[in-house]
């Protein structure tokens, strides 16, 4: 019987069981007493051999299909993609013949994919060629190095001092901008820990770096272009939250109810989130701009990763990519942590910031502008001065989530995202409860002296109004700016952007500016310089945030987390007021336009902004002498322009009128 078992080895080379033919069956029966002799149990077991024989047959292609796919994984792989790289190809070549102008976005996107690909497979492929060729140049550039780089910071220096001589020549508002910013500097500088010890090359790279993407953004074509349509690209991404919550909340409520209305988006946006993280593209992007500020700014990889992940997440989520790293970092690295963290939004909450009407191009330019400019005050405020384990260091490991798929990776966003809600909504509750409070005692104390209207924030008007107008605002706007910073600092940032909100909806629905003594908007530059100062988490509130996030992930370095919080609260409040400085050092004021033609051919049923300024222009334009009214400039001429001095007239008051 030996013979004739059955192995694994046997069934791979296709043998047959031999009880099923009849040499088999004969000496079956030659070895018993027959087929009727054989016990049940006998029978029983027999019949279970065949069984797991047939199921053996069974998966046998499968197995073969298994091993083969093994064998040829890399061929499949490169055939799959290269099917994969053709179907694209031909979907891109006819959505560009259908519509170059639509598919726009679609080139970008696929160049800027085609760069990274083919230089990630040059990297792979010819880089240690290309270094060695090059390594002869690379050494004479390291020898003549000395004195090149004064050269270059001369050249440097001195085409920024001809930029701005040009550039403020048509605008002098914005060298009011440019004091307040070097302002900043020298107040942080005088903050310093240790001022012999500071690394300038970190502190003007990082500062150089802030400007040229500011420079980029706010001034040239492509760069407002692209900003722009991102961050109307990413509107449209966050309205189609309101297909969730429309169905579990009802159009109603999303409509009428702000916690339903926006609430549900930073849900949104923390599922999708955590899909990215889960595909490597979040990690894929930090690692990229982590390399340039490290690279540029000469900063330890631990740090620079932390505050180029506080872009995307918020300041207590950045530190987890860099956990196992904590315990050992210096004072300085953990104070560059916590700048980076009070410097910036997480992504989360900056789409219901966007949902309030916030201007989305200039949120995400603050949040990437603060970045190289968080590692240079956080270097000048507190230099290291300790050994770091972590300088010289070639990478660092990023730590990624433990979901199995893309489903889990979405529902765990999700469901990590009820925290926040609820806590965004427990803090608006308690800060705007506290603030009405506080107002009603001030006002109580002021009644006893008989000042009238006393509150909060009017106080941080008055205290914080020289600092609103150093960054660039108007000095008659300087009030309500500084009235939004205090809140900013000592409530929180998003109770200062719904008051922002307020404010623009107010101009762009072309109020009156001035409802008698009480100013009732900003002007763009204004709006646009509190949107940079208010974009950061640096307020009271986060300090506890920030301390309870870092103590849980390092509970034996409390005393080091204590001991530098305060200081890195002042340098991200500073931080985020250098942006805002850049701001109105960039900012180009915008053409209202032929207003005789848009007068002309306007509807006075409703207002907006581009009427209130071109009323506003027709009212300057225009002269009442000795009872006869005449025009003067672009509406000397025009024929309607008594009709729309008296339908401006309809809804603005002035002496014309």
């Amino acid at each position: 019987m030996e013979d004739n078992q059955i192995t694994l080895d046997n069934l791979e080379r296709g043998a047959d069981n031999p009880a099923f033919n009849s040499m088999g069956e004969e000496r079956l029966y030659a070895e018993s007493d027959g087929p009727h002799g054989e016990s049940k149990e006998e029978r029983r077991g027999e019949g279970k051999g065949r069984f797991s024989s047939y199921c053996r047959k069974a998966v046998q292609p499968a197995s073969k299909a298994k091993h083969f796919c093994k064998a040829h994984a890399k061929v499949l792989r490169t055939v799959v993609l290269g099917i994969l790289g053709v179907a694209y190809l031909c979907y891109f070549i006819a959505a560009c013949w259908l519509n170059f102008e639509r598919a726009l976005a679609l080139v970008v996107m696929t160049a800027v994919v085609a760069f990274f690909v083919c230089w990630s497979l040059f990297k792979k492929h010819c880089g240690a060629k290309v270094l060695l060729l090059l390594s002869p140049v690379w050494k004479c550039f390291q020898k003549s190095w000395p004195w090149l780089k004064w050269l270059l910071w001369v050249a440097l220096l001195g085409g920024l001092i001809t930029w701005l001589v040009l550039d403020t020549g048509r605008n002098p508002e914005q060298l009011i901008s440019l004091a307040g910013f070097c302002f900043l500097v020298l107040f942080l500088f005088a903050c310093s820990k240790h001022h012999g010890a500071v690394s300038w090359r970190a502190v003007f790279w990082g500062l150089g770096l802030e400007f040229l993407f500011g420079l980029f953004v706010l001034r040239t074509t492509p760069g407002v272009q692209a900003f722009r349509w991102l961050g109307d690209q990413i509107q449209t991404f966050l309205s189609y939250t309101k297909a969730g919550s429309s169905f579990v909340f009802g159009d109603k409520l999303i409509e009428e109810v702000f916690a339903f209305q926006t609430l549900p988006i930073v849900v949104f946006f923390s599922c999708v989130m955590s899909i990215l993280y889960y595909l490597g593209v979040m990690q894929w992007l930090i690692v990229k701009i982590s390399w340039l500020l490290q690279v540029s700014m000469g900063t330890t990889p631990t740090e620079t990763l932390s505050v180029a992940g506080n872009i995307f997440v918020g300041q207590t989520e950045a530190p987890l990519l860099i956990r196992p790293y904590l315990a050992d970092m210096t004072r300085s690295e953990i104070h560059a942590v916590m700048t980076g963290g009070f410097s910036t939004i997480a992504g989360s909450v900056m789409g219901a910031y966007i949902s309030f009407g916030i201007d989305a191009a200039s949120l995400i330019a603050a949040s990437v502008m603060a970045a190289p400019c968080a590692l240079a005050m956080s270097k000048l405020v507190y230099p290291e001065v300790e050994e770091s384990k972590f300088k010289g260091k070639g990478s660092i490991r990023l730590s990624s989530g433990e979901e199995q798929n893309i489903l889990e990776a979405a529902s765990n966003g999700a469901a990590a995202s009820v925290g926040l809600v609820a806590n965004i909504a427990a803090n608006l509750i308690a800060f705007l409860a506290v603030l009405e409070f506080i107002n009603a005692a001030l006002r109580w104390f002021g009644e006893m002296v008989d000042i009238k209207g006393l509150s909060f924030q009017v106080i941080c008007s008055y205290v914080l109004m020289p600092v609103a107008f150093l960054m660039g605002a108007d000095w008659a706007d300087s009030p309500l700016v500084a009235e939004l910073l205090g809140i900013k600092i000592f409530l929180n940032e998003f109770v200062a952007y719904q008051q922002l909100a307020t404010y623009k909806k107010n101009r762009l629905s072309g109020l009156e500016e001035w409802d008698g003594s009480q100013k009732q908007w900003i002007s763009e530059r204004a709006e646009s310089i509190t949107t940079f100062a208010l974009c950061g988490f640096a307020n009271l509130s986060s300090i506890g945030i920030m301390l309870g996030g870092l103590a849980s992930m390092v509970p034996q370095r409390k005393g080091d987390l204590a001991s530098v919080v305060l200081r890195a609260l002042l340098t991200g409040i500073c931080v985020s007021m250098l942006n805002a400085c850049l701001a109105g050092l960039l900012y180009v004021p915008t053409e209202v336009g032929d207003c005789v033609t848009f007068l002309s051919t306007t509807n006075f049923n409703s207002t907006s902004y581009t009427m209130y300024m071109c009323c506003k222009q027709l009212f300057a334009s225009s002269a009442l002498e000795n009872g006869t009214l005449s025009f003067t400039g672009a509406w000397a001429d025009a024929a309607e322009s008594v009709l729309c001095l008296t339908q401006c007239c309809r809804h603005y008051n002035h002496t014309s009128c």
